[in-house]
């Protein structure tokens, strides 16, 4: 690698967006990572003034790299390293009101899904 970069997952490590090395590799891997703007292998090198995406739990996290971290660092570090460009999460009373099934509980029924279709607007 050039002086002045670092690879991707071993940064993302660094400054603790995920706890471990093969989870940024699999995130990487996965397609959950994009370095200015464009899917990132884990071994993508990155430098100062590169935008980061990353996909965690639905949401994107857009991060601009400060620092470059080979080895991770503590919690008030790792902050320095990066800005944090996200949108803000969505409120919790949102998201309450989303119409949910029980994960396991099969298909619904006729007279379940009318209803469903009913709470969505849908006629």
């Amino acid at each position: 690698m050039a002086a002045g970069t670092v690879r991707v997952d071993s940064w993302l490590w660094a400054v603790r967006i995920y706890k471990t090395r093969s989870a940024a590799t699999t995130g990487c891997r996965a397609g959950h990572v994009k370095v200015n703007g464009e899917r990132a292998k884990a071994a993508q090198a990155i430098k100062r003034g590169d935008e980061v995406r990353v996909r965690i739990a639905g949401f994107d996290r857009i991060l601009s790299v400060n620092e470059l971290l080979v080895k991770r660092v503590s919690p008030a570090i790792a902050a320095t390293a990066y800005v944090d460009n996200s949108p803000p999460l969505p409120a919790p009373e949102e998201t309450a009101f989303i119409p949910r099934r029980d994960r396991g509980a099969g298909r619904p029924t006729k007279r379940e899904r009318r209803d469903i279709d009913r709470l969505l607007g849908r006629s």
